[in-house]
Protein backbone atom coordinates (compact mmCIF):
# COMPACT_ATOMS: atom_id res chain seq x y z
CA UNK A 1 0.00 0.00 0.00
CA UNK A 2 1.27 3.39 -1.00
CA UNK A 3 -0.36 6.76 0.67
CA UNK A 4 -0.20 10.23 -1.12
CA UNK A 5 -2.10 11.62 1.14
CA UNK A 6 -0.80 12.80 4.59
CA UNK A 7 -3.96 12.29 7.24
CA UNK A 8 -4.49 9.06 5.33
CA UNK A 9 -0.75 7.73 5.92
CA UNK A 10 -1.21 8.11 9.62
CA UNK A 11 -5.12 6.92 9.56
CA UNK A 12 -3.33 3.29 7.87
CA UNK A 13 -0.07 3.24 9.90
CA UNK A 14 -2.27 3.81 13.06
CA UNK A 15 -4.36 0.91 12.26
CA UNK A 16 -2.46 -1.18 9.86
CA UNK A 17 1.11 -0.57 9.71
CA UNK A 18 2.47 -3.84 8.50
CA UNK A 19 0.24 -3.05 4.86
CA UNK A 20 1.80 0.45 4.54
CA UNK A 21 5.55 0.67 2.17
CA UNK A 22 4.77 4.02 0.78
CA UNK A 23 4.13 7.28 1.65
CA UNK A 24 5.05 11.07 0.53
CA UNK A 25 8.05 13.17 1.94
CA UNK A 26 5.06 15.60 3.69
CA UNK A 27 3.82 12.28 5.59
CA UNK A 28 5.07 13.69 8.98
CA UNK A 29 2.84 11.13 11.45
CA UNK A 30 3.18 9.06 12.96
CA UNK A 31 6.53 10.39 13.85
CA UNK A 32 9.73 7.55 12.55
CA UNK A 33 7.16 6.13 10.14
CA UNK A 34 10.67 4.21 8.16
CA UNK A 35 8.59 3.41 4.94
CA UNK A 36 9.91 4.52 1.45
CA UNK A 37 9.68 8.23 0.54
CA UNK A 38 8.21 8.83 -3.25
CA UNK A 39 8.12 12.29 -3.41
CA UNK A 40 5.70 15.04 -2.80
CA UNK A 41 1.97 15.05 -3.08
CA UNK A 42 2.03 16.76 -6.17
CA UNK A 43 5.11 15.49 -8.13
CA UNK A 44 5.15 11.81 -6.49
CA UNK A 45 7.98 9.92 -7.93
CA UNK A 46 6.05 7.50 -10.53
CA UNK A 47 9.02 4.74 -10.86
CA UNK A 48 9.69 5.05 -7.34
CA UNK A 49 5.79 4.28 -6.82
CA UNK A 50 5.58 1.50 -9.26
CA UNK A 51 9.02 -0.23 -7.89
CA UNK A 52 7.27 -1.17 -4.95
CA UNK A 53 4.50 -3.01 -6.65
CA UNK A 54 1.84 -1.80 -4.57
CA UNK A 55 -1.34 -3.63 -4.65
CA UNK A 56 -3.20 0.06 -4.30
CA UNK A 57 -2.30 3.71 -4.06
CA UNK A 58 -4.25 5.43 -1.62
CA UNK A 59 -5.44 9.30 -3.05
CA UNK A 60 -7.08 12.51 -2.65
CA UNK A 61 -9.02 14.29 -5.60
CA UNK A 62 -7.96 18.02 -4.09
CA UNK A 63 -4.25 17.18 -2.61
CA UNK A 64 -3.32 14.63 -5.42
CA UNK A 65 -2.83 15.77 -9.43
CA UNK A 66 -5.43 13.67 -11.86
CA UNK A 67 -2.03 13.19 -14.74
CA UNK A 68 -0.04 10.97 -11.60
CA UNK A 69 -3.16 9.20 -10.65
CA UNK A 70 -4.04 8.54 -14.38
CA UNK A 71 0.12 6.83 -15.13
CA UNK A 72 -0.71 5.18 -11.91
CA UNK A 73 -3.57 3.58 -13.61
CA UNK A 74 -2.46 3.07 -17.12
CA UNK A 75 0.88 1.00 -15.39
CA UNK A 76 -1.60 -1.70 -14.00
CA UNK A 77 -1.87 0.00 -9.78
CA UNK A 78 -5.25 0.14 -8.50
CA UNK A 79 -6.12 3.93 -7.57
CA UNK A 80 -8.54 4.48 -4.35
CA UNK A 81 -9.45 8.34 -4.81
CA UNK A 82 -10.71 10.26 -1.51
CA UNK A 83 -13.23 13.24 -1.50
CA UNK A 84 -13.35 15.14 1.88
CA UNK A 85 -15.92 18.19 1.86
CA UNK A 86 -16.94 17.81 5.31
CA UNK A 87 -16.45 16.33 8.88
CA UNK A 88 -19.32 13.47 8.23
CA UNK A 89 -17.29 12.80 4.48
CA UNK A 90 -14.14 12.31 6.24
CA UNK A 91 -15.35 9.75 8.76
CA UNK A 92 -16.88 7.91 5.78
CA UNK A 93 -14.23 7.67 3.59
CA UNK A 94 -12.07 7.08 6.62
CA UNK A 95 -13.84 3.66 6.86
CA UNK A 96 -13.81 3.18 3.34
CA UNK A 97 -9.76 3.78 2.81
CA UNK A 98 -9.11 1.43 5.99
CA UNK A 99 -11.97 -1.37 4.68
CA UNK A 100 -10.15 -1.37 1.32
CA UNK A 101 -6.73 -1.67 3.38
CA UNK A 102 -8.00 -4.74 4.96
CA UNK A 103 -9.11 -3.90 8.47
CA UNK A 104 -11.57 -6.08 9.73
CA UNK A 105 -13.36 -3.61 11.60
CA UNK A 106 -13.77 -0.06 13.13
CA UNK A 107 -10.04 1.12 14.69
CA UNK A 108 -10.95 2.37 18.31
CA UNK A 109 -9.32 6.46 17.28
CA UNK A 110 -12.37 6.06 14.63
CA UNK A 111 -15.28 5.96 17.42
CA UNK A 112 -13.14 8.60 19.61
CA UNK A 113 -13.15 10.78 16.54
CA UNK A 114 -16.53 10.51 15.79
CA UNK A 115 -17.88 10.57 19.23
CA UNK A 116 -16.29 13.91 19.67
CA UNK A 117 -17.80 15.34 16.70
CA UNK A 118 -21.07 14.16 17.44
CA UNK A 119 -22.44 17.75 18.83
CA UNK A 120 -24.75 19.30 16.36
CA UNK A 121 -23.48 22.09 14.34
CA UNK A 122 -23.83 25.12 16.66
CA UNK A 123 -25.24 28.98 16.16
CA UNK A 124 -21.87 30.53 14.92
CA UNK A 125 -20.42 33.05 17.49
CA UNK A 126 -17.76 34.70 15.53
CA UNK A 127 -17.14 35.63 11.78
CA UNK A 128 -14.04 35.00 10.39
CA UNK A 129 -11.58 35.03 7.29
CA UNK A 130 -9.62 31.99 7.19
CA UNK A 131 -6.37 32.53 4.66
CA UNK A 132 -4.16 29.49 3.62
CA UNK A 133 -1.54 31.80 1.58
CA UNK A 134 0.63 34.57 1.00
CA UNK A 135 1.54 36.33 -2.01
CA UNK A 136 -1.12 36.74 -3.11
CA UNK A 137 -3.64 35.70 -0.38
CA UNK A 138 -5.90 33.17 -0.64
CA UNK A 139 -8.41 31.99 1.90
CA UNK A 140 -10.80 29.58 2.45
CA UNK A 141 -14.03 29.57 0.10
CA UNK A 142 -17.01 27.50 -0.16
CA UNK A 143 -17.31 23.34 0.50
CA UNK A 144 -14.18 22.71 2.25
CA UNK A 145 -13.36 20.78 5.10
CA UNK A 146 -11.51 23.29 6.92
CA UNK A 147 -14.39 25.28 6.66
CA UNK A 148 -17.16 22.95 7.83
CA UNK A 149 -14.51 22.10 11.28
CA UNK A 150 -14.86 25.68 11.80
CA UNK A 151 -18.70 25.85 11.33
CA UNK A 152 -18.67 22.91 13.96
CA UNK A 153 -16.98 25.28 16.43
CA UNK A 154 -18.99 28.09 16.12
CA UNK A 155 -16.86 29.95 13.46
CA UNK A 156 -18.05 31.56 10.41
CA UNK A 157 -16.42 31.43 7.27
CA UNK A 158 -17.21 35.14 5.60
CA UNK A 159 -16.11 33.81 2.17
CA UNK A 160 -17.88 30.55 2.41
CA UNK A 161 -20.11 31.21 -0.03
CA UNK A 162 -17.84 32.37 -2.33
CA UNK A 163 -18.02 30.83 -6.34
CA UNK A 164 -14.51 29.68 -5.66
CA UNK A 165 -13.06 26.98 -2.49
CA UNK A 166 -9.87 28.71 -2.30
CA UNK A 167 -10.34 32.24 -3.78
CA UNK A 168 -7.19 35.00 -4.18
CA UNK A 169 -8.68 37.81 -2.20
CA UNK A 170 -6.10 41.16 -1.56
CA UNK A 171 -5.56 41.58 1.96
CA UNK A 172 -7.74 45.25 2.12
CA UNK A 173 -11.29 42.97 1.01
CA UNK A 174 -10.56 40.76 3.54
CA UNK A 175 -10.09 43.82 6.11
CA UNK A 176 -13.30 45.22 4.24
CA UNK A 177 -15.11 41.83 5.12
CA UNK A 178 -15.05 43.33 9.10
CA UNK A 179 -14.05 39.66 10.54
CA UNK A 180 -14.46 39.36 14.30
CA UNK A 181 -11.40 36.60 13.90
CA UNK A 182 -8.83 35.87 11.46
CA UNK A 183 -7.58 32.25 11.69
CA UNK A 184 -4.33 31.32 10.53
CA UNK A 185 -3.17 27.85 10.05
CA UNK A 186 0.03 26.78 9.94
CA UNK A 187 -0.12 24.96 7.15
CA UNK A 188 -0.09 24.78 4.02
CA UNK A 189 1.39 27.96 4.65
CA UNK A 190 3.19 28.27 7.78
CA UNK A 191 1.44 31.24 9.47
CA UNK A 192 3.35 32.36 12.86
CA UNK A 193 3.05 34.82 15.50
CA UNK A 194 5.59 36.69 13.49
CA UNK A 195 4.52 35.91 9.63
CA UNK A 196 0.96 36.91 9.56
CA UNK A 197 -0.93 39.08 12.19
CA UNK A 198 0.92 41.68 11.07
CA UNK A 199 -1.43 42.11 8.37
CA UNK A 200 -4.63 41.93 10.63
CA UNK A 201 -3.66 45.07 12.96
CA UNK A 202 -6.29 45.73 15.45
CA UNK A 203 -8.28 41.97 14.89
CA UNK A 204 -7.93 38.84 17.14
CA UNK A 205 -5.65 36.24 15.18
CA UNK A 206 -5.79 32.61 16.42
CA UNK A 207 -2.84 30.29 15.19
CA UNK A 208 -4.48 27.01 14.32
CA UNK A 209 -2.53 23.57 13.79
CA UNK A 210 -2.90 22.93 10.47
CA UNK A 211 -2.98 19.22 11.15
CA UNK A 212 -5.99 19.19 13.48
CA UNK A 213 -7.47 21.88 10.79
CA UNK A 214 -6.92 19.84 7.97
CA UNK A 215 -6.47 16.72 8.40
CA UNK A 216 -8.56 13.91 8.50
CA UNK A 217 -7.37 10.87 10.92
CA UNK A 218 -6.48 10.16 14.16
CA UNK A 219 -6.13 13.75 15.12
CA UNK A 220 -9.51 14.53 14.35
CA UNK A 221 -10.11 12.84 18.18
CA UNK A 222 -8.34 15.94 19.38
CA UNK A 223 -8.82 18.63 16.72
CA UNK A 224 -12.09 19.83 18.73
CA UNK A 225 -10.48 20.73 21.74
CA UNK A 226 -6.90 21.61 20.49
CA UNK A 227 -8.64 23.88 17.87
CA UNK A 228 -11.45 25.27 20.85
CA UNK A 229 -8.92 26.38 22.94
CA UNK A 230 -6.86 28.31 20.24
CA UNK A 231 -9.80 30.44 19.39
CA UNK A 232 -10.84 31.18 22.72
CA UNK A 233 -7.47 32.27 23.31
CA UNK A 234 -7.68 34.62 20.33
CA UNK A 235 -11.38 35.93 21.37
CA UNK A 236 -10.92 36.93 25.00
Amino acid sequence: MVSLVPSLTEAIAETLPEVLVGATDWCTHPAGLGITRIGGTKNPALDRILALTPDLVIANEEENRAPDLDALRAAGVEVLVTEVRDVPQAFRELARVLAACGACGRPGWLDEAEQAWSAPVPEPSAAAVVPIWRRPWMVLGRDTFAGDVLARLGVRNLFADHAERYPRIPVGELLDAAPDLVALPDEPYRFTAADGPEAFPGLPCALLSGRHLTWYGPSLAEAPRVLGEALRAALR
